[in-house]
């Protein structure tokens, strides 16, 4: 397309001459017709280059819909491991298929860079990249937002250690770590992504608040082995619930709020400032509290219109001693067994 395009631009610079009267010569009127049929190549080129480009995003969709299929298969088995089934959790297929996806849908998008400059330097009367190359560079935009959105997922769920094999059940004071991954493993190296934690972001009234005690930023690693990929691992965390600043009692009293301790059901999000190729983006994983009844259609379920679905985290329970760790249990069985949809 380029050497098409040089051909004819060179053409058209020593054979066209505006403003003068050739209309009897016989040898200009060659030059121009072989000048027409020169354009007419390269607008066919042209037109060729969009139809591949739209057939390859035609593609790129279906194969996004495809790893979609197969990330929400993961989070159903991550599920299950959560209440103690032997399954298969390992990241590293997913991993691979969105990574490469990622790569050529970032390749097509150089390319459609490409063709806007070879319009800027010569376009015509119905130039197809001047008309079809915005559009489809927003659906591809459209289609990498998508795509990276989905692949900022919750690889540990939120768990203390020796908690008996029990992830999802908290204390207030004790530490806890959980881990973000972005699946699509291509970032700039000069640009530090940062990744910020926040609980309950959009808790129902009602119920307890909390505070994360440690650091809640980090920047999003290569890990220790460039094959760990792209994580974020929060350590030692700890939660404190916040004071009622008028009694200094917790931000719950006695017999307030519209479920018990034991049923409250808290989520942690994770947000990500991506850049990658002028591509910058805001990703969030997570959603806010809710009630473990909430999924009989009972109280303390509230849809969260903040993030796009099928991001979400797990729900924990918040506990502040030991003797409540069984009835804790028991929600997070009980929403995770009735609930195929943690949102």
């Amino acid at each position: 397309l380029e050497e098409a395009q040089d051909a004819f631009d060179f053409c058209y610079k020593v054979n066209y001459l505006p403003g003068e009267n050739r209309t009897g010569d016989a040898q200009y009127a060659r030059q121009m017709q072989v000048l027409q049929a020169k354009l007419q190549i390269l607008d066919r080129q042209r037109r060729e280059v969009l139809a591949q480009l739209q057939q390859l995003l035609g593609r790129s969709e279906t194969l996004r819909d495809f790893l979609l299929q197969e990330l929400e298969a993961w989070r159903e088995r991550q599920q299950c491991a959560c209440m103690g089934a032997p399954t298969n959790t390992c990241l590293r297929p997913l991993e691979k298929w969105f990574t490469e996806l990622g790569q050529g849908l970032f390749q097509l998008l150089q390319l459609l860079r490409v063709l806007w400059e070879l319009q800027v330097q010569l376009t015509y009367e119905r130039d197809p990249l001047k008309a079809e190359t915005p559009l489809l560079e927003r659906r591809l935009k459209e289609l990498l937002a998508f795509l990276l959105q989905r692949a900022f997922v919750v690889e540990q769920q939120p768990s203390m250690p020796n908690a008996c094999k029990r992830p999802l059940v908290l204390r207030t004071g004790s530490k806890f770590s959980v881990r973000a991954r972005l699946l699509v493993r291509l970032h700039d190296r000069n640009h530090h992504m940062e990744a910020k934690i926040h609980i309950d972001r959009s808790a129902p009234l009602g119920f307890r608040k909390f505070n994360i005690l440690t650091s809640s930023s980090k920047t999003l690693l290569t890990g220790d082995n460039p094959q760990e990929g792209l994580v974020c691992d929060f350590h030692y965390l700890t939660l404190k619930e916040q004071k009622d600043s008028r009694t200094g009692k917790g931000s719950k009293g006695a017999g307030e709020g519209p479920l018990a301790v034991t049923e409250e059901l808290h989520l942690i999000t994770f947000t990500l400032a991506y850049s990658y190729r002028g591509l910058e983006l805001e990703l969030e994983v997570g959603l806010g509290a809710r009630g473990a009844k909430g999924v009989l259609g009972c109280w303390g379920l509230r849809p969260n219109r903040l993030l796009p679905p099928q991001t979400s985290t797990l729900p924990f329970i918040i506990i502040s001693n030991n003797n409540q760790l069984s009835s804790a249990w028991a929600s997070i069985l009980w929403f995770n067994m009735l609930s195929g949809d943690p949102k």
